[in-house]
């Protein structure tokens, strides 16, 4: 999940926003990414909502299966 949030859903996120808003105010997907990573590196919380949200999905469905197999017990 740590791949997808820092490799894969970086790519996704340059890709729409290309497309829905135009061409990013650096030079592109690698100044983006250097944008994205040193906010990492300094603590910034949007980008590390960004990078732990695939992780975060699966926890909460995860949370949601086994309160759907703890209600079916009752």
């Amino acid at each position: 999940m740590l791949f997808v949030g820092l490799v894969l859903l970086p790519m996704l996120v340059w890709f729409v926003g290309k497309a829905v808003f135009g061409a990013y105010a650096g030079h592109g997907f690698a100044d983006f990414f250097g944008t994205l990573s040193s906010g990492f590196r300094s603590g910034d919380s949007g980008t590390w909502l960004l990078v732990l949200s695939p992780w975060l999905a699966l926890q909460l469905i995860r949370l949601a299966v086994a309160g759907w197999r703890f209600a079916g017990k009752l």
